[in-house]
């Protein structure tokens, strides 16, 4: 604990006529170990200087009670963006699915966008089941922040009734981040038939990105009826959307993939010859043998490495 006469002192500067002095005092709250200092926090959260405000911000993340929460939704409509961005952010490291109350009762009052967009992505990991319905209507906000934190929260939250409104997301939203974070949100549903047909169309999207998420999702739903599309994915002009698929193809076991497999092992990224070595082993295809043996010259070590671990699997 600080000497009392530190802690004084720091009480005392929080009072200065000068912001910097103010704004110091607050980053040495941080050092203490007193019963009242949210309290003074909160405080500082009041503060005429922005920079002290978001100093406090910031050190409230470490403190879980309905008034600091409250005090930190009431600052995301600060006039500073620092001060905004970081209630957001102390608001998302929020543990106690109990802290949800004052998240959910703010909601309906939040008319900016990064307001709603910051609740959301507080409310994200509390996976509050009454998060469900706003965040399903707020898919249709006009704006992409508050889409993407919405279906964050719709990830977590794994309920089916979702998807068909996720799937619309993903095949047609105008922002890239959204129809990239609804491609993976796509990833918890047991009914493939509901997915794979938007998983599909999000292979052919324009942006990368998204095709690297959904030939990511296909393998983790194990959907067998999109390895022709995973193969075809395999041309694909990037790398990381071929690293992604090559994944998804060893996951899924596909002895169709085997020559587009083994054409990766030979290409220029070693990340990309790596994944196609380890895919390679999970086929199970003895004709890959030879592109193997040949990958154990590989001037990357760890290609070396999973080729012959690879072929250890070949030979059970």
């Amino acid at each position: 604990m600080m000497p009392a006469t530190n802690f004084a002192d720091i009480r005392s500067r929080l009072a200065s006529a000068d912001a910097a002095v103010r704004r110091i005092a607050v980053m040495d709250l941080l050092d203490c170990d007193e019963d009242d200092i949210d309290q003074l926090l909160l405080g500082a959260l009041q503060d005429a200087d922005a920079k002290v405000r978001a100093e406090a911000a910031r050190l409230l993340e470490g403190y879980e009670n309905p008034a600091v929460v409250d005090a930190l939704i009431a600052v995301l409509d600060d006039d500073s963006a620092e001060v905004r961005e970081a209630a957001a952010v102390s608001l998302s490291e929020l543990k106690d699915a109990a802290m949800g109350d004052g998240l959910l009762a703010a909601l309906p009052g939040a008319s900016l966008p990064f307001a709603q967009a910051a609740l959301f992505r507080a409310l994200r990991e509390l996976r509050r089941p009454e998060a469900f319905e706003p965040a399903l209507s707020a898919l249709a906000s006009g704006d992409a922040g508050v889409r993407c934190a919405a279906l964050g929260v719709l990830g977590y939250l794994k309920n089916p009734a979702a998807l068909p409104d996720i799937a619309r997301v993903a095949g047609g939203d105008v922002d890239v981040e959204a129809r990239r974070i609804a491609v993976g949100a796509l990833g918890f549903a047991t009914e493939l038939s509901a997915v794979v047909p938007a998983l599909k169309k999000a292979l052919l999207d324009a942006s990368w990105q998204v095709r690297e998420e959904a030939a990511a999702t296909l393998g983790k739903l194990l959907a067998s009826e999109a390895i022709d599309d995973l193969i075809a994915a395999m041309a694909d002009p990037y790398w990381q959307v071929r690293l992604k698929a090559a994944r998804s193809l060893g996951r899924l076991k596909a002895k169709t993939a085997l020559p587009a497999l083994i054409d990766a092992l030979g290409h220029e990224m070693s990340n990309l010859r790596k994944e196609a070595a380890v895919a390679l082993g999970e086929v199970g295809d003895v004709a890959a043998i030879p592109a193997l043996e040949q990958a154990l010259d590989d001037s990357d070590p760890d290609v070396r490495k999973l080729a012959r671990l690879a072929l250890t699997q070949l030979s059970k």
